[in-house]
């Protein structure tokens, strides 16, 4: 078996740049299929890696970023822009380190389901339907999530090391930020989540509107794609918005 999931854009295109994920708890590299294969689909470069065991140091995940980074490199080496993008605690994790080691040198992050601190208990304890209730509301997310086998059921309720999560709410790092929330996330601090945004120099938040906590992959996935794509784009593009709307009547 391989450490990584991969998925490539389209045959003849050059390739945009380059997005390495990293899932959350008890989720699987095969979670982010539909993801990874729609950023591939606009010519970006995706690999999945494994979750992340936050038991153990950083600086692990670290050094298994850059291994994952530099294995995508062509022979002009790895293409640019390099984003990381973590949900869960892939996503506390991420944050975590761009303080004390950028990882793989990234160029930007994405943020998706940022736990709170503490993380919510009462809103993961239960079944499994009540724990897919918390994740998500897409059927076939859900059917995702319940097919595979890898998957471990009751993980949302897991701690995540304190010590991860206030390093992920009081990162100081420069490099642009966007962060992904569900209006309907139970695991969110969403007014924790908006001041760490704020107090960052290069940072957006986004609010989904009606989405669970895996936001990159409940109902309003393709709008979600459709905004990482957006800021996948506008990095390239140094920070400078492609399209601005000067008249909407809505």
């Amino acid at each position: 078996m391989t450490d990584y999931s991969d998925y490539f854009g389209p045959e003849g295109l050059r390739v945009r740049g380059t997005v390495i994920v990293v899932p959350g708890r008890g989720e699987t590299r095969a979670t982010y299929a539909r993801f990874g294969r729609r950023l591939a689909a606009d010519a970006y470069r995706v690999r999945v890696i494994d979750a992340p065991d936050l038991a153990d140091d950083l600086t692990g995940l670290a050094a298994r970023l850059t291994d994952a980074t530099e294995d995508t490199a062509a022979e002009d080496g790895v293409v640019r822009p390099l984003v990381l993008v973590g949900a869960d605690s892939g996503a506390a994790a991420i944050a975590a380190l761009l303080d004390r080691a950028p990882g793989a040198q990234a160029d930007a992050v994405v943020l998706a389901g940022l736990p709170g601190r503490p993380p919510g208990t009462g809103a993961t304890a239960g079944t499994w339907d009540e724990e897919l209730d918390v994740r998500t509301s897409c059927p076939a997310h859900r059917g995702t999530l319940t097919q595979d086998p890898e998957v471990r059921r009751g993980s949302l309720g897991d701690a995540i090391p304190d010590t991860v999560l206030a390093a992920a709410y009081n990162s100081e790092a420069a490099v642009p930020a966007l962060f992904l929330v569900g209006d309907a996330d139970p695991l969110a601090d969403h007014e924790a989540i908006a001041r760490t945004a704020k107090s960052l120099p290069s940072a957006r938040l986004s609010v989904v509107h009606g989405a669970h906590h895996d936001v990159l992959n409940d109902l309003q996935h393709r709008s979600v794609a459709a905004e990482v794509i957006t800021f996948l784009e506008t990095l390239r593009n140094e920070l400078r918005p492609l399209i601005t709307v000067r008249s909407s009547a809505w």
